[in-house]
């Protein structure tokens, strides 16, 4: 099969097309023509020496995929109810950037009704990451109030149209007044321009001086401390990267006073069984808003998977709203 390897450690020019021995599904996993393969974050981190591969992973990088289904262990898929041939997207913990990819049973969802192969590509990373880490570490309730940082990335236009559809107040923030835009016509109830203003003053000031409910967080560093200022009594705080650095200091006293939660989690190197259940909430609570269009698939910008380089480019360029796909 064609892939897209990562020859050593570096700039985006160290992807590079090959060619690998076609996967093997084995119990309780399906084999997946690869039609599209999202492009995310940890991909970027990955190629740069900075994201680790977990034990059995394929080195190949991508964490998401859409195809059709053309092997696998016939009773795990008559379990979950799917046969060959049947369109999927599926979570993977490496080898998306490939003609073929296995992945688990438990990890793959059906296409959504009317969606294409290069929309569902575009799912699975950010839709398990938003829910696993808003809706059940964050306990995000309709009513309350959710502070997005990064409201235009692949988890950002995620996260703002999944809390604003069940029933939340969402504050966004974004680098620039047209990301900013950009959120509000996602469905942002606000959105602060961070490089203009204060985002921790301003949410204090959108909500009442109240603060926030949940704070969906990529940056951590020194971040940490004024999330920690901006979050209500009983808030929850939710780092899920560390772009802005792994070191944090915050004010512990207000933890105390304001019976505050700081938490966090990556998805990667977490068992089978655990991604699955998710994978059942989202069949269940979110499907039907994306078959609906409730819900939709952002895609800023596709490339042909001989393009992996530039679309790391244009990925770190933070120049993009929403997700960048490979096309096979």
């Amino acid at each position: 099969m064609q892939a897209v390897e990562i020859r050593h450690p570096g700039a985006p020019e160290v992807l590079q097309a090959c060619e690998r021995p076609d996967p093997v599904a084995g119990a309780g996993e399906v084999l997946i023509r690869v039609a599209a393969s999202g492009v995310n974050r940890p991909d970027v981190l990955q190629r740069t020496g900075n994201y680790p591969v977990p034990p059995g992973a394929s080195d190949i990088p991508g964490l998401e995929v859409a195809g059709t289904i053309v092997a696998g262990d016939a009773q795990a898929m008559a379990r979950s109810g799917f046969a060959l041939g049947d369109r999927v997207c599926a979570l993977v913990a490496g080898g998306g950037y490939a003609q073929l990819c296995v992945a688990p049973v438990g990890q793959c969802l059906p296409v959504p009704a009317g969606l294409s192969d290069v929309e569902a590509a575009s799912l699975p990373e950010t839709f398990f990451t938003v829910w696993s880490n808003v809706f059940e570490r964050g306990r995000l309730q309709a009513g309350e109030t959710l502070l997005v940082q990064g409201g235009t990335s692949g988890i950002g236009v995620t996260a703002i149209q999944l809390a604003k559809a069940l029933g939340a107040t969402v504050i966004a923030t974004a680098g620039s007044d047209a990301k900013c835009a950009a959120c509000l016509q996602l469905g942002a109830d606000h959105a602060i321009n961070y490089k203009a203003q204060d985002f921790a003053e301003e949410a204090r000031r959108l909500t009442g001086g109240r603060g926030v409910d949940v704070v969906l967080d990529m940056v951590a560093g020194p971040y940490v401390a004024r999330e920690v200022e901006c979050l209500a009594e009983d808030g929850r705080l939710v780092i899920i990267a560390v772009q802005g650095g792994i070191q944090a200091e915050l004010n512990a006293g207000l933890v105390l006073r304001r019976r505050l939660t700081v938490t966090g989690s990556t998805l990667r190197p977490r068992p089978v069984a655990f991604k699955a259940a998710i994978a059942d909430a989202l069949r269940a609570k979110v499907w039907p808003l994306l078959a609906a269009g409730t819900v939709k698939p952002v895609i800023h910008s596709t490339f042909a998977a001989a393009q992996a380089a530039q679309a790391h480019t244009l990925m770190e360029s933070n120049q993009h709203v929403g997700k960048i796909v490979l096309t096979w």
